[in-house]
């Protein structure tokens, strides 16, 4: 039996992924690409059409709106972000519906050879009969986090109109930039005006999220003796070997994201671009504990000081930037939020599941700022990558269970 949210949710994020909303971590501007105005600026007017308050788009590219209570309680935020990921081709994206997916191998029109099976993906094997949404192999499909978008325009719309659900104020707010760590403006926390939080941008049914990552990027610039190449004994510094000397000096069987899982951090080098006169390395560091990110960026720092030293005629810059903080560290002073959406997952006949995220979301920066954010289920699968894929029917539970939250909210 159909869900009468399902088909609601089925047309809003095919028509939500076939839009450009691709970030760019390159680009000073916020947002940082202009095509995600595009869905900025649909859902602006969407949720003006739909009835809610206080709709705006703020200098800063996040659009918020207000769906008015009808009962006392706090106020609770619901976000998604409207960007899709760098790492993979997001032009010209073609989702596609699976109805009552068979169980069987699933294969994609514009790359014959691309193959998602339920054998390497076992969830995958727990959506036979489900509407599966899936691109067509030659770009990501976007349910991150467009599918949390789809959740949250949903819910609000149910909301306003039936009003005799009992609910305090909630605000729902769409952010760019969150795959590239930029989605929260200093401004946000302020204008989100909500007691408490939740970010849509969860994996499998039931999981409830208020561990993240600790994050820091890192840049290494190293600038060496560039010569006539044809007079360079004894004379030329090449900035290529000592670059590449830095990546292999690193840890290689141990401490990278293909070597590690669970509770293990990482660094890896996610860049390196230049010349023989000088080049440019990039890296994440990432680690669940604060004490864990700072030795790992002490050991950059380490292995960089140890090429220079070997090469004084070199100069090698190590500068390390914070992004974001684990949010257990505020939330577990007060799991109110969290046990919330826990009862709520529950009411749903939904068993919660709380694993530690091996990334990070808009929640932890606005968890960190004042904002307590957990992050909850949407059901997105493989995501980043030609075989993502979500099921309408996961979407649909991730909307009701949104809805039970905000009553239960309101009831204290």
């Amino acid at each position: 039996m159909q869900n009468p949210f399902d088909q609601e949710l089925q047309d809003r994020l095919v028509r939500y992924a076939a839009i450009d909303s691709q970030s760019d971590e390159t680009a000073p501007a916020s947002p940082s690409t202009a095509c995600q105005f595009d869905m900025l600026h649909l859902l602006r007017d969407e949720l003006v059409e739909m009835g809610a308050q206080d709709v705006e788009l703020t200098d800063y590219g996040v659009v918020l709106a207000t769906i008015p209570g009808t009962a006392p309680g706090p106020t609770v935020g619901f976000l998604a972000h409207v960007d899709t990921a760098p790492q993979f081709n997001a032009s010209g994206v073609k989702p596609r519906v699976i109805s009552g997916y068979n169980g069987g191998d699933i294969t994609f029109p514009d790359d014959p050879a691309l193959v998602l099976s339920p054998a390497e993906h076992p969830y995958l094997a727990e959506k036979i009969g489900h509407d599966l949404i899936t691109a067509s192999g030659t770009t990501l499909l976007g349910a991150d986090d467009k599918a949390g978008v789809a959740i949250v325009m949903t819910m609000a719309r149910h909301l306003l109109n039936n009003p005799d659900i009992a609910r305090g104020p909630i605000r729902v707010a769409f952010t760019p930039d969150e795959e590239i760590g930029r989605g929260v403006s200093e401004r946000l926390p302020a204008d989100l005006r909500a007691d408490f939080a939740y970010t849509l941008d969860g994996g499998q049914v039931g999981e409830i999220e208020y561990e993240s990552f600790s994050a820091d990027r890192a840049v290494v610039t190293v600038t060496g003796v560039s010569i006539h190449p044809g007079w360079a004994k004894e004379k030329m510094v090449n900035a290529i070997h000592l670059a590449s000397k830095i990546v292999q000096t690193l840890p290689q069987a141990t401490m990278t994201p293909e070597t590690t899982d669970g509770r293990d951090g990482f660094i890896h080098a996610t860049d390196m671009e230049g010349g023989s006169s000088e080049m440019v390395i990039k890296f994440i560091l990432r680690d669940f504990e604060r004490d864990g990110l700072a030795a790992k960026g002490e050991l950059l720092r380490q292995v960089c000081a140890a090429v220079q030293a070997a090469e004084p005629r070199a100069a090698i810059k190590c500068e390390i930037y914070p992004q974001y903080r684990n949010m257990r560290y505020w939330l577990e002073k007060d799991m109110t939020p969290v046990e919330l959406a826990r009862a709520a997952a529950e009411a749903e006949g939904v068993a919660p599941i709380s694993v530690p995220i091996r990334g990070g979301t808009d929640g932890s920066r606005l968890t960190e700022m004042g904002v307590p954010t957990p992050n909850v289920f949407t059901g997105m699968q493989c995501i980043h990558g030609p075989l993502e894929w979500i099921s309408v029917q996961d979407m649909a539970t991730a909307t009701r269970t949104c809805v039970t939250l905000a009553q239960m909210a309101a009831k204290g």
